[in-house]
């Protein structure tokens, strides 16, 4: 909407787009809350963005450049009687530090040189005419135009070593000219497929605008080897990893954490590593059970370790065999998909435009109005605020912020290479060393249409030691080829990208001086689900309507009655609750992949 069209009055004004933000907008206008939702970037979802190749080069030169001293507007000409002005910061760079970019594939695409001088040495058939081996085939052809090359998809055992070789290394140069087939994520994040995100997702219907992929496998780094982690019952019998008895107690072990007992609560307060060996079950069981179920590590407390696992347990088995989804294009559409809702209901929506500023009552302390950047004046009965719009002149606490530490890969091959080019996986690393953080790393394929065929995009994250790249690198570099291991059989990284992004659990609402109808949300957390978003939005909601209920179920478009219809029954008789299969069928005509969610 065209900032000039704005109306003057509204009952939530909401500055930034990222997932809580976005989810409260949903809530407010889905209960009748007349939302204006505004934010100052040019893209919605702010720092859980998904970005395209190209556009994300945008952003890392705008994060690479020196912010710019902040101009600040007066507004004192439209005070009244009783009222003060609260400035708000309009810088963006806080949040994201220490960005730098490597590039370990060549600039330009390769011509055909080395094969013209290997024919020459050798000769072979159909190779005798310079001309055909320096213009693209129609395969080669189709695969510049953008459409999956047969060259990409499985062949058979006995024609492959003759087909690897012909594999043509892919330059920046086509990184760039593929771009848009990429969708980058800021942030690294997975669904819990018994979560609040997925719950709220159904409960509210927004699931409808998305799509989802499972993640088909969990994997872990162990001893220098990338191993797949048997975690559903029919993996712990076709595992070639554990013996018949570690397979027992595996299953014996999990059956005991649905439920728990009087030997369980005997540890409370007690490490987990200590209450997994109490139980006998060995260095391979407990690592699995410790890193790659539960998560959690080594010091954690006994009855955390087993809440984690009992939900990895529940999780299993709803929509595959782990139990984790990722949405078709990447987390950058999850608060599109609530921010389309809430303008289904009436939120208006506004990029490129933000607040100078709050306008306080001083007899009510209560914020009763913002003033735009363009100087208009918006009355309005509560504010929710991005956390980088408060400015540290209204921070009470010195808390030094929680960082997180970033990294973005794009190889040319998986880190555990099966038949199938479909995998989506979760991959995780224990500390290197004792009291060092653990790597949580995603490895997405092009199914999940966030990279190019031929490609892999894998994102890794750590809390914070030091820059990115410090933190990163050490294990990039012992798990993938690159300049500095260039004797590694891992996957070749053809670019990567290193950031430091501000730790959104950090946020101490109370730790800042503002009016009490003012609600401050915060970004990503390093937890690998969504719960801390999705709390912060009910949890602002229930401030501002407690009465009423968060994100209700949305009406289906076909059961809207207008005005002339009649109450009809449906097809199959029944209430239409349901929004879809997720099955292996092939996806509705206006998606290009992907799965619904259903409720059950």
């Amino acid at each position: 909407m065209a900032a000039e069209d704005l109306p003057s009055e509204f009952d939530v004004v909401i500055l930034g787009t990222g997932l809580a933000e976005s989810v409260a907008a949903a809530a407010f206008s889905r209960v009748g809350q007349r939302v204006l939702h505004l934010d100052r970037r040019s893209y919605y979802a702010a720092n859980w963005a998904s970005f395209t190749f190209n556009a994300l080069l945008t952003w890392i030169q705008q994060h690479q450049e020196e912010p710019q001293p902040e101009e600040v507007q007066d507004w004192s000409s439209l005070l009244e009687e009783g009222e003060e002005l609260i400035y708000l910061s309009q810088s963006d760079s806080a949040s994201i530090r220490n960005v730098q970019v490597f590039c370990y594939t060549s600039e330009e695409d390769e011509e055909e040189e080395e094969a013209l001088n290997t024919t020459e040495e050798e000769p072979k058939p159909d190779s005798a005419d310079p001309q055909a081996q320096t213009e693209p085939g129609p395969e080669e052809a189709s695969h510049t135009e953008g459409d999956e090359p047969e060259s990409l998809q499985l062949v058979p055992p006995a024609a492959q070593n003759q087909s690897e070789p012909s594999k043509k290394k892919i330059s920046y140069a086509h990184l760039v000219r593929e771009g848009r087939r990429f969708n980058i994520d800021l942030v690294s994040k997975l669904m819990y497929s018994r979560g609040s995100l997925v719950d709220l997702l159904i409960k509210s219907n927004v699931s409808r605008y998305a799509e989802f992929k499972n993640v088909t496998r969990i994997l872990t780094f162990r001893n220098g080897r990338v191993e797949q982690v048997p975690c559903s019952r029919s993996d712990v019998f076709a595992s070639r990893q554990l013996s018949v008895v570690e397979k027992r107690k595996l299953m014996r072990f999990l059956t005991s954490c649905a439920e728990e007992t009087e030997e369980q609560r005997a540890y409370n307060g007690r490490p987990y590593m200590e209450f997994l060996s109490d139980q006998k079950l060995g260095d391979n069981l407990q690592h699995f059970l410790l890193h790659s179920i539960a998560m959690v590590t080594e010091a954690t407390p006994t009855e955390e370790g087993l809440a984690a696992t009992r939900h990895f347990l529940r999780c299993l088995g709803r929509y595959g065999n782990t139990p984790f989804l990722f949405p078709v294009y990447g987390l950058g559409e999850i608060p599109q998909c609530f921010c389309r809702m809430c303008a289904v209901f009436g939120g208006i929506y506004c990029l490129r435009h933000s607040v100078s500023c709050l306008l306080l009552d001083t007899h009510s302390n209560r914020c009763k109005a913002v003033i735009d950047s363009r100087g208009q004046r918006i009355s309005c009965s509560h504010v929710v605020l991005e956390e980088g719009f408060v400015g540290a002149d209204r921070k009470r606490t010195n808390t030094p912020p929680r960082f997180l530490s970033r990294a973005v890969l794009i190889t040319d091959r998986s880190i555990l290479p099966t038949d199938s080019e479909q995998q989506v996986s979760m991959v995780t690393v224990p500390p290197a060393a004792a009291g060092g953080p653990a790597v949580k790393m995603v490895e997405l394929s092009p199914s999940t249409m966030t990279c190019s065929p031929g490609t892999y995009l894998v994102h890794l994250t750590c809390p914070s030691i030091g820059p990115a790249h410090q933190d990163l690198s050490p294990l990039v570099t012992s798990m993938f080829r690159t300049p500095e291991s260039p004797d590694h059989e891992g996957p070749s990284v053809l670019w990567s990208l290193f950031f430091n992004m501000a730790d959104g659990s950090g946020l101490e609402a109370e730790g800042h001086d503002l009016p009490e109808n003012v609600y401050l949300s915060s970004g990503p957390d390093a937890e690998l689900g969504h719960d801390h978003a999705i709390r912060q939005a009910e949890s602002i909601f229930q401030k501002v309507l407690p009465e009423e209920e968060f994100c209700p179920p949305a009406p289906n478009p076909e059961d809207i009655l207008y005005d002339g219809d009649t109450l009809g029954d449906t097809a199959d008789g029944e209430t239409g609750d349901t929004i879809g299969d997720i099955t292996d069928k092939p996806p509705p005509p206006e998606r290009r992949d992907g799965q619904n969610l259903k409720s059950e």
